[in-house]
């Protein structure tokens, strides 16, 4: 489906705004800058000229507005793509992936992938003997399962084991399994056939055509509908799908990577995920560990981050962010980072004002969140976590979301507590 927007050009673009493309081929890394017009295709002519017979000869033009970097469509005969939709005329963002012809070009605002590499380092001996076998999984084209809290980095690991593997020349398609209603998932998944639904007005690709020659990433795989897991696991085994509303069967060509915050064995365990699928599925295994359990790493995260935000704290600062449990993991430190770009900058952050840099939920989960917490304040917590799901009759979205704290974390609370679900619903 072409997805535009409403874009205004009236006036001067920013001078000082940078843009570039980058090209990967095998491990060689090449930064485009672009300027105020870039014209891509196959003709000698193209500013950037890239050889590939399923490019046109001027296929799609980046031009410098006032708003940022927008890139259009010219008409092309196999259309330009952005993060696997197609467009007409788009917004770029940092990180965003191109799709012209049958080549991936990264569009960023610095000549760095900072944010993007995986160290494959850690001090922490746990992590580090996992991370020692990253490339080895990348190489190979077996399925990888990520298991970890949200947070923790399960996109990134699935990012490099792309980028490093046989495939890297295809594209790497992100499926969100929790971010779509029942009704569109399948369609997302294995594409549909004009008329087969309301709404339905052309052929489209679902997320293994599109993936085709590439990885297919399906993440929060543990929430996928059960009546669509069958399908799921036929397309694996048979390496094969059929588009909703189409009587024809499409081979498909994708490496599989999922991955998800739950405790899939325990859903195969009371029937609500398949154990064949989560047999298919988990053939090699990663597990991130929760930033709190790679404590060893946090300063060099933190510099990390700082660096890149021109942030600075105290010694003592650092001490006290170091006992915050970080239940969003180094998703939350990273915002956390940026938050106080905006909020103190060029200021030394001292312990007295990281407050009102994590205190992003309701006071009582912020104190239950720090290390050595009495007893006291935990069962004022597990009172204001069972009234809030007594209200919401058991529903842990709905509560999470009420209470201002990721899913995954009330899902341990509700564990940690012995809460019984059961007797709330």
């Amino acid at each position: 489906m072409f997805q535009t927007q409403n874009l205004a050009t009236s006036q001067q673009p920013n001078k000082n705004l940078k843009g570039y493309l980058l090209l990967r081929q095998s491990a060689k890394k090449e930064f485009i800058e672009i300027p105020e017009f870039l014209t891509i295709g196959r003709s000698p002519q193209a500013q950037f000229k890239i050889d590939d017979p399923y490019v046109s000869q001027r296929h799609a033009r980046i031009e410098k507005k006032a708003g940022g970097f927008f890139i259009r469509d010219l008409q092309s005969r196999n259309g330009t793509f952005v993060n696997g939709a197609q467009i007409f005329e788009a917004l770029l963002r940092d990180g965003d992936t191109l799709r012209i012809g049958e080549v991936d070009i990264l569009f960023h605002f610095s000549r760095t992938e900072e944010d993007d590499e995986l160290s494959l380092t850690s001090k922490n001996f746990s992590w580090s003997q996992q991370l020692q076998k990253i490339p080895s999984m990348a190489e190979s084209e077996l399925p990888v399962l990520i298991l970890g809290e949200s947070g923790t980095g399960k996109e990134l690991l699935a990012r490099y084991i792309h980028r490093n593997s046989r495939r890297i020349h295809g594209p790497l398609v992100s499926v969100n399994c929790s971010a779509l209603g029942e009704s569109l998932i399948e369609s997302e998944l294995f594409g549909h056939a004009k008329g087969s639904f309301t709404g339905a007005t052309h052929d489209r690709k679902g997320a293994f055509e599109s993936a085709r020659g590439g990885t297919l990433f399906l993440d929060e795989i543990g929430e996928l509908p059960l009546h669509l897991q069958p399908k799921l696991l036929r397309a694996l085994e048979n390496q094969e799908i059929r588009p909703v509303g189409s009587d024809k069967t499409i081979k498909t060509n994708v490496r599989i990577i999922a991955a998800t915050h739950q405790n899939l064995k325990s859903k195969v365990m009371n029937g609500t995920f398949r154990s064949d699928l989560y047999f298919r599925l988990h053939v090699v295994e990663i597990q991130p560990p929760a930033l709190r359990d790679r404590i060893e790493d946090f300063e060099i995260l933190l510099y990390k981050f700082c660096k890149k935000e021109k942030v600075r704290f105290s010694h003592n600062a650092i001490q006290s962010l170091k006992k915050y449990r970080w239940p969003g993991n180094i998703r939350e430190l990273k915002n956390a980072i940026q938050r106080a770009r905006v909020l103190y900058k060029n200021e030394l952050i001292d312990e007295f004002m990281i407050e009102n840099l994590i205190d992003q939920v309701p006071p009582v989960n912020l104190k239950a969140h720090l290390v050595g917490i009495p007893a006291s304040i935990k069962d004022l917590e597990k009172n204001i976590i069972v009234e809030c799901l007594a209200k919401n009759k058991g529903n842990q979205r709905k509560t999470a979301l009420e209470l201002g704290i990721p899913k995954s974390t009330l899902h341990d609370r509700v564990k940690s507590y012995q809460i019984n679900l059961d007797e709330l619903k």
